[in-house]
C-alpha cells in the first residue's frame, strides 16, 4: 500500500478544466512538489499579461510553478529531473511531452483526457463529441507514451450528453468527471490494483484544433448536423453565417419544421429566428453581429428587420 504523503507528484495543466483535478490532487494529501503551466499571455482589450488559471491555484497554495516555453529543452527536462518526481499527471498542459520527461517518474505519467478513448484523440474532444452527434461523453485516465493519446487506458468515466448541451456546458460537467476519473486512478494506484488496457487503434477518431472558419455554417447540410455544429463550438469559436456581407454568429439553436431555400429566412419574430436547411429547419435563438453584445432574437429583430426570404450565408 503506497501513502499519498509520499508520493512526489508533477502537476501539469493550463486552463480551467484542469483546475478541478489539480484541487483533487491537492485534497487528496499527496507531495505536489511542482506545477508546469503554460507562460502567462496576453489577455483583454489592453492585451495585459494574465497567469493560466492553474498557476493561479498553484501560488495561492505555495506550490512551486514553473513555465517553460518549450518542455523538450535539456535545460527544462533536466530542472524538472531535480524535482524528483514519482508521478506526474497531465491534464490539458498544452505541450507534448517528450521521451525524457515521461522516461522520469517511477509511477509514469498519467493524462486525464476528455473522451471515452481511443475516440476523439487529440486536442478538442469536447468540440468534437458534440459535433459528431454522440449520445455520451466521457474521461479517459492513461499512462501516457510518445503518440498523441495513445497510451494504455486506466479508468473510464461517462456521462450522457443533453440534446440542448453545449461545449461550454459539457465542458463543466467533463472536468469534474476528471477529478473522479483521477481520483479513482489514484486510489487504485496506492492500492496496487491499477490496471492497464491497450487501445484499439482501428476504432479511433481525431479531434483536431478548432479553428474560426470551421463555424462557417453550410446551410445545404441538413438541421441536425448544423444543429450539433453549433453547440459544438458554443463559446469557442462559434457557428456562424453571413447576412449582407456581415459576419452572424448563431447560438442557442433548435431542429423544427419547415422547408425552403437552404439558408432562406422562413421566419423572424420574437420566438426566433427559422432558417431552412437542406434537410429540415433550425430555429435560431441568439444571434451577434460584429463589434456588438449576444442578443435573444426577439432583441435582435427589434433592432433589424429580417425579411422573409433572406437567404443568410449568400455570397
Amino acid at each position: 500500500m503506497i501513502e499519498t504523503k509520499n508520493i512526489r507528484t508533477v502537476f501539469m495543466g493550463t486552463p480551467d478544466f484542469a483546475l478541478a483535478t489539480f484541487e483533487g490532487l491537492i485534497e487528496a494529501g499527496l507531495n505536489l512538489v511542482g506545477v508546469y503551466t503554460q507562460p502567462d499571455r496576453p489577455k483583454g482589450r489592453g492585451k495585459k499579461l494574465a497567469a493560466p488559471p492553474v498557476k493561479e491555484l498553484a501560488l495561492q497554495h505555495d506550490i512551486p510553478v514553473f513555465q517553460p516555453r518549450r518542455l523538450r529543452d535539456e535545460e527544462t527536462v533536466a530542472e524538472l529531473a531535480e524535482l524528483k518526481p514519482d508521478l506526474i499527471v497531465v491534464v490539458a498542459y498544452g505541450q507534448i511531452l517528450p521521451q525524457g520527461v515521461l522516461d522520469l517518474p517511477k509511477y509514469g505519467c498519467i493524462n486525464v483526457h476528455a473522451s471515452l478513448l481511443p475516440r476523439h484523440r487529440g486536442a478538442a474532444p469536447i468540440n468534437k463529441v458534440i459535433i459528431d452527434g454522440d449520445e455520451v461523453a466521457g474521461v479517459t485516465t492513461m499512462m501516457m507514451d510518445i503518440g498523441l493519446d495513445t497510451g494504455d487506458m486506466l479508468v473510464k468515466r461517462s456521462l450522457p450528453i443533453f440534446p440542448q448541451e453545449t461545449a461550454g456546458q459539457l465542458h463543466d460537467r467533463l472536468a469534474l468527471l476528471g477529478r473522479e476519473a483521477m481520483a479513482e486512478t489514484l486510489a487504485r494506484l496506492c492500492a496496487g490494483t491499477l490496471s492497464r488496457e491497450v487501445q484499439d487503434d482501428s476504432l479511433s477518431t481525431y479531434a483536431g484544433m478548432m479553428k474560426k472558419e470551421d463555424g462557417c455554417i453550410d446551410w445545404s447540410q441538413d438541421s441536425t448536423t448544423i444543429h450539433n455544429l453549433v453547440r459544438g463550438l458554443d463559446p469557442w469559436p462559434a457557428a456562424y453565417t453571413t447576412l449582407e456581407g456581415q459576419t452572424l454568429k448563431v447560438a442557442d439553436t433548435a431542429v423544427c419544421e419547415g422547408s425552403g431555400q437552404a439558408g432562406a429566412v422562413l421566419s423572424a419574430d420574437a420566438d426566433g429566428v427559422v432558417v431552412a436547411c437542406g434537410q429540415g429547419a433550425l430555429k435560431i435563438n441568439a444571434l451577434q453581429l460584429p463589434g456588438k453584445k449576444r442578443l435573444s432574437a426577439a432583441d435582435f429583430v427589434r433592432g433589424r428587420a429580417l425579411e422573409l426570404g433572406t437567404v443568410l450565408g449568400a455570397e
